[in-house]
């Protein structure tokens, strides 16, 4: 079985870490797991229910929902802004929590990592960016955790996919999604 997830990236900056976390997701991924980097979060404007409408929705909202629909499961990586999740991921999370019940996230498998300069390495916002998914109705995997301090000085320089211990925790949150994804089919 092939699965499929989808990373979500919190952060727009070109040099985020964060954005080269998913990268590094993107060539460890173990045998029969594929993580697609989505695309195009700065364009999709801010969740207002008055644009949502079938048939008229914004094309980067469509794009983002049509990307979430065709994968099983998610990785979202959060750095952490002012002790919070970044409204850029917020909004994707808004987006993909509607149609209320029946959103792209209802029931599928997330799993929220990231870094950040911090001593914590950004864990405030990635606990928020959990419950902000389990309130659109993913099924928040609460185990599947990394958070990577430091990362101004950490990757200052070398890409996370050069760095052992980084990319080891970041096969077993992968390892724990797709096992998540088969659960459900083995039951």
């Amino acid at each position: 079985m092939s699965v499929k997830i989808a990373a979500l990236v919190g952060s727009l900056r070109a040099g985020s870490h964060n954005r080269q976390l998913a990268e590094a997701a993107v060539k460890v991924a173990p045998e029969g797991v594929e993580v697609v980097i989505v695309e195009g979060l700065a364009d999709v404007p801010f969740y207002n229910e008055d644009i949502d409408v079938e048939g008229a929705a914004p094309a980067a909202a469509v794009a983002l929902r049509t990307a979430a629909a065709d994968a099983d499961a998610f990785l979202f990586f959060s750095p952490e802004y002012n002790g919070t999740i970044p409204a850029v991921l917020k909004n994707a999370i808004d987006w993909l929590s509607r149609p209320y019940g029946a959103g792209a996230l209802s029931g599928k498998p997330v799993a929220v990592v990231g870094t950040a300069y911090g001593q914590f390495g950004g864990v405030w916002a990635q606990d928020e960016a959990r419950k902000a998914a389990g309130i659109a109705g993913a099924k928040v995997l609460e185990e599947a955790k990394l958070s990577v301090p430091g990362s101004v000085v950490r990757f200052a320089e070398t890409h996370p996919v050069d760095d052992e211990e980084v990319t080891g925790q970041l096969v077993t949150v992968l390892e724990q999604v797709a096992a998540a994804v088969a659960a459900p089919a083995a039951a």
